[in-house]
């Protein structure tokens, strides 16, 4: 017996043997084309890496966040979507969590918003803890407009059916709000106002023009009118009811 052949049994507790250097699991890179499970055994024997993603296949490693173009943005919108999961029971909010979409897909979005499945939502969490399905809000933040965000994500997330889907473009200083729309992505105009108001979630206002030019107050102003608005307190009340069929 060679001694590969020693070290792949078991010993007798039965206990797993430790791998040989030679097959141990190479690293996620960019660029590998992977099933979704060797995606995800890659990704949880690399604990130190914080977000990897499986699009159309494919891995994404995203280089290192800078604070201006991405820290600083994300942190104002989970501060915007935060207070508005907080005044909507029946509504869940996450950072950066790891969503199996397909086969294919699993994408680790900056932020997702999305109706608990017991109040009627499109989404589950799964026994492990990850999210499967579409949430109904997607929100990325992107380098440009180029960025994959724009292009091979967004369709993904439209045939998935992902029903809203934002994309602040940080270096631009523009934000795009699109929703879904007979299998299509549209823009959602803004008010006379300048706010962009949720065709998914009543309430979630957005003041495109005061987020852009750092105004967080007004931003969260804004929301706080939407919160108060007569399709908000509609919205909680379909949510109570749908959780209480449930019970």
């Amino acid at each position: 017996m060679t001694q590969t052949q020693r070290d792949s049994r078991s010993d007798p507790y039965g206990n797993r043997p430790t791998l040989p250097p030679s097959a141990k699991l190479p690293p996620l890179e960019n660029g590998d084309h992977l099933s979704r499970a060797e995606f995800e055994r890659r990704y949880e024997a690399m604990p130190h890496l914080k977000k990897a993603e499986l699009i159309e296949g494919v891995v994404y490693v995203p280089a290192a966040l800078r604070f201006k173009s991405h820290a600083k943005p994300h942190g104002w919108l989970i501060t915007w979507l935060g207070t508005y999961e907080m005044a909507t029971p029946g509504v869940e909010m996450g950072d950066n969590p790891t969503v199996r979409l397909d086969l294919d897909n699993e994408p680790q979005p900056d932020i997702v918003l999305l109706i608990d499945r017991e109040a009627g939502g499109q989404s589950r969490i799964s026994e492990d803890d990850y999210v499967e399905g579409a949430p109904e809000l997607i929100v990325e933040i992107a380098a440009s407009s180029a960025s994959i965000d724009l292009h091979t994500k967004k369709q993904v997330y439209r045939r998935s059916g992902v029903q809203e889907y934002i994309v602040w473009r940080s270096l631009e200083n523009g934000l795009d709000w699109f929703s879904l729309n007979e299998g299509e992505y549209l823009a959602l105009p803004p008010d006379a106002d300048g706010m962009i108001h949720s065709r998914i979630f009543p309430g979630l206002w957005l003041d495109v023009a005061a987020l852009c030019g750092g105004n967080m107050m007004q931003v969260m102003q804004g929301l706080q009118t939407g919160i108060q608005s007569p399709a908000h307190a509609e919205f909680m009340q379909q949510l109570a009811a749908r959780r209480s069929k449930q019970i």
